[in-house]
Parts: structure tokens; C-alpha cells; sequence
């Protein structure tokens, strides 16, 4: 181990990994709490199958099918809805991979990564537009676990259960059911971090199991994947194709767009870059692939089998006539959602509102700020139908965070050249105070990125909440886009304006 000599207040090991030297000088600061300080180097143990298990428990789970049951149901046949996912996570995974390098080197978290381009205080801003969409994400996750559990007491208990009064438009057993669930996955946050590794270790293959099984079922049902795999594409491959490609591309995209920021969460627990780099390599893309396809098989079989796509796996499920095959395939359902909402959407948010008030919350406390916030959302209404779910719901978040995406590749890989002082992380007076703690600079970038990419949201008539021609007309061609456009802009408004200011300084 070695000590850098610009920065005596910390080390690297052999594999390139730094932590401090003291953590005595920082632990003081109100910027600091346990969970928020570098993660010491004896306990970054991840290895390759611990990030390929905890995508496999992240990428396979009921809303990554409805991803794919989303395209069919919109009226794509199972090769154009395949394309547009594999592409997609091919394309997200290269800034998770870029991001995910300051997790595993500095052993830190995401918002405070953030510090070192927005500033102590203006990290919040790019750390909290990610815990409120991670809140978002969490409450539809639960909701839909707690309709499987919802359906599998249905078969047990019967009509009485599943036809019980009525309140908000649901059956008071519904919101039971979410309210149980809501409280498993408090349980488990409130264990840490490595409950949740050893949870995801063997859940992810069980899940796996359980949609393999969902998938023979419904082959087996319309006899074979003949009828399926013939299924014609109600757009066809010219321009009504393209029209719905692009928006879909983003909106896929943007289902990771969250995880594209806040890989280093985990990555800082990464046993070596090799490690987290080949566990995400060989999980993201191959998990996404393998759900994709499910969720093709099914639901292009319930076109053949029920005459409309039913893009709800919980739905499908329902129809099977054995109540066995019903309780074990939802029980599987319920492990997949808890096995990714934990993961992907709680432990975010928790370093993200710990980071703004490390006196007050922790790990655990701010993990039930997110499962609270997850409820106020009314996730119910987000998964409502697949134009809400795709276009509006994924396709406008992903180009606001985007923009943040934007300033930290440019300002990790081409200002700062993947060098950051740690200790400067915790200080008011170090040199990420920039003024007042604030980088205007990277809050402008993001600030335009968002506006260009996302200013001209709009929806077809009676599919959405913008106005027709976008909130603002003049930005509209580019919400097709949103996601690519958050980033390219981001970036390169974020090096614009760094530039500019070292010129100024000269």
C-alpha cells in the first residue's frame, strides 16, 4: 500500500483501490456520518457472482417484464420488442460503467461522488432528484408485490378475500397486502447491507426458476412458440415502427437511467474494479435479455390464448388452474420484486437522504423516509397502463437524470481524470466547497440538460399528461430523445463552462 504523495490523506492498494489514512480529520464534519464515509478497504469484498447475483435480483422481477409486455401491448411483434431492449441496456450499461470506476476506487457512494462536481451542498440536488424517482420506483415495486400477495391469498381464501368493500377502488385486501409487503421490505433494509447481499445470493436464482416456469406454462398452453414467434407486428417496420422505436429506446433506457447514476452504492464494496466491472457485464445485458424474452413469450401468448395482450405477469399467473402452480408462482413474484426494490430502490435513496441530513438520518432511517415517500407517490396510478408507464412515468425522469449522468463522466473522466482528494469530500473548507458549497457550474449544466431534454414533454391526446404539441413547443423533437439528449448536453455544457472558468482564471 501506498501513500500519494499530492495526497497524503490517503492510500492505494496494489489494486489501485484509496481510502484514508485518517478517518479521525473527517468523521467530525457535519458531512460526514458511517454510512457516507469511505467504505475501508478490508470490507470491499464484493466479488464478480455478488454484482452478477445482484443484477439477476434486480433485472428480474414484474416491472422489468412489464418493460418488454409494455412494447407488445403498445404493438410490437417479440423481435422488435427484443431489439429495443437489448440495445437499450447495452447502451445504459456504458455510464453505469463509468460512474460504477469512483465507487469501486474511492470506496464511496454515490451523492457523495456527486461532492466532488456539484459541491457539499449541491450534491443534494443531484442526489435527491435520484431518491425521489427511486421513491417512485419503490412504491410501484411495492404495489405490485402486494398485488401478487393480494392474488395468492385469492386462491386460498376465496371470494370473500378477493370481493371484500371497496375503498380508493381497490378491495381493503389490496391495500392489506401492499401494507404487508411495504413492512417485509422495511425489514430487511433495516438489517443492511449485507442481509441484502445475502438475500439477493439466493433469491436470484429462485426468481429465475419461477419466470422460466411462467414461460413453459404458457408455451405449453398455445402449443409451442410457433403460434407466438408468428405473431405480427401491428406497426409493421416503417414509419408508425419508428415513431413509437425511439421514445420506447429512451423509455428502456431509462429504467436503468437511475442505476446509471448510483452504481457506486455498490460498487464501493468491489473487491477490484475487474470484479465489478465483469459482474455487471455479464449481468445487465443477459439478465435483461432473459426477462425480455419471457415476458415476450407470455404475453404474446395471452394475444393467442385470450385474444389481448395481458401484460400483467400477476394477472397471468391468476389464470393458472392449479391453486399450487398460482401460490408458488406468485410467492416466486414476491421474492423477484423485494429481491430488486430493496436493492435498486431503497438503498439509493438512503445514502441520498442521509447525505442531506448525516446528523439525523442513517442507513436504516432513511431507508423508511424512502418506503413513506414510496406511498405518498400513488404508485397505483403509475402502472395504470403502459403509455403512462413508458412515456411518461420512465421517459421523463430519464432525461432529467440524464443531465446528471452528463456532469459526472465529464467531470470524473475529462476534468478531473478519475483523480479525487477524499478527505476534501467531508470539509467545508476543502476544495469541493467551490462557494458557499455549491459548483454553479455543474448545476447550470444540469439544470439546461433537463430543460432541452424534457422541456418539450409531450403525450398524444388522452394518453397522457402534456399538452400535444410538448410544454414547450420548441424543445418537442428532442423528447423522443430525452435520455441521450440530457446526456450530450449535460456533458458538454458542464465542459463548456469548466473551461470557460479556467480561462477566466488565467
Amino acid at each position: 500500500m501506498t501513500t500519494t504523495p499530492e495526497r497524503s490523506s490517503q492510500t492505494t492498494d496494489a489494486e489501485g483501490r484509496v481510502d484514508l489514512v485518517d478517518r479521525s480529520s473527517v468523521t467530525g464534519s457535519p458531512y460526514a456520518n458511517e454510512e457516507l464515509l469511505p467504505t475501508p478497504l478490508a470490507e470491499r469484498k464484493w466479488t464478480t457472482y455478488n454484482y452478477f447475483a445482484l443484477w439477476m435480483g434486480m433485472a428480474h422481477n414484474i416491472p422489468s417484464y412489464l418493460l418488454a409486455s409494455g412494447l407488445i401491448a403498445l404493438g410490437m411483434d417479440w423481435l422488435q420488442g427484443f431489439i429495443t431492449i437489448t440495445l437499450a441496456n447495452v447502451i445504459v450499461l456504458v455510464p453505469m460503467l463509468l460512474n460504477s470506476h469512483a465507487g469501486t476506487k474511492y470506496g464511496i457512494p454515490f451523492p457523495v461522488f456527486a461532492r466532488a462536481y456539484y459541491g457539499l451542498r449541491g450534491a443534494n440536488l443531484a442526489a435527491l432528484l435520484r431518491a425521489f424517482i427511486a421513491c417512485g420506483w419503490f412504491g410501484i415495486q411495492t404495489w405490485v408485490g402486494g398485488q401478487a400477495i393480494f392474488v395468492i391469498m385469492g386462491k386460498l381464501a376465496g371470494d370473500p378475500w378477493l370481493r371484500a368493500g371497496e375503498y380508493g377502488g381497490h378491495p381493503w385486501t389490496m391495500w392489506l397486502s401492499f401494507a404487508v409487503f411495504w413492512a417485509f421490505q422495511m425489514l430487511l433494509i433495516w438489517r443492511g447491507i449485507e442481509a441484502l447481499r445475502r438475500f439477493e445470493n439466493w433469491a436470484a436464482p429462485l426468481v429465475s426458476v419461477a419466470f422460466l416456469g411462467l414461460m413453459a406454462w404458457i408455451v405449453m398452453q398455445v402449443g409451442g412458440l410457433g403460434p407466438i414467434f408468428t405473431q405480427p407486428s401491428k406497426l409493421g417496420w416503417g414509419a408508425e415502427f419508428w415513431a413509437v422505436f425511439a421514445p420506447s429506446l429512451m423509455g428502456m433506457i431509462a429504467f436503468w437511467a437511475t442505476l446509471s447514476l448510483n452504481m457506486p452504492d455498490f460498487t464501493r464494496f468491489g473487491g477490484s474494479q475487474r470484479k465489478q466491472l465483469l459482474g455487471q457485464i455479464y449481468g445487465l445485458p443477459t439478465t435483461m435479455a432473459f426477462i425480455s424474452m419471457i415476458s415476450i413469450v407470455v404475453t404474446s401468448g395471452t394475444i393467442v390464448l385470450y385474444g389481448e395482450a395481458i401484460w400483467d405477469p400477476v394477472e397471468v399467473a391468476s389464470r393458472f388452474e392449479s391453486p399450487v402452480a398460482v401460490v408458488i408462482g406468485l410467492v416466486m413474484a414476491v421474492l423477484a420484486t423485494m429481491s430488486c426494490n430493496v436493492a435498486a430502490n431503497v438503498v439509493s435513496p438512503s445514502y441520498d437522504f442521509s447525505n442531506a441530513l448525516p446528523r439525523w438520518l442513517n442507513f436504516r432511517t432513511a431507508g423508511l423516509t424512502t418506503g413513506v415517500i414510496g406511498v405518498v407517490i400513488q404508485p397505483w396510478r403509475l402502472v395504470s397502463d403502459p403509455h403512462t408507464y413508458i412515456f411518461t412515468w420512465l421517459g421523463f425522469y430519464g432525461g432529467v437524470l440524464a443531465s446528471v449522468a452528463g456532469v459526472l463522466i465529464a467531470g470524473y473522466w475529462l476534468v478531473g481524470r478519475t483523480q479525487i482528494d477524499l478527505a476534501d469530500l467531508y470539509r467545508p473548507e476543502g476544495r469541493y466547497w467551490f462557494n458557499a458549497g455549491w459548483n454553479w457550474q455543474a448545476v447550470v449544466a444540469t439544470l439546461l440538460g433537463a430543460l432541452v431534454a424534457v422541456g418539450g414533454a409531450y403525450s398524444k391526446p388522452g394518453e397522457g399528461p402534456f399538452p400535444a404539441d410538448g410544454l414547450i413547443p420548441l424543445f418537442q423533437p428532442f423528447y423522443d430523445y430525452s435520455w441521450l439528449t440530457g446526456l450530450v448536453v449535460g456533458a458538454v455544457v458542464y465542459l463548456a463552462l469548466v473551461r470557460r472558468g479556467v480561462r477566466a482564471a488565467r
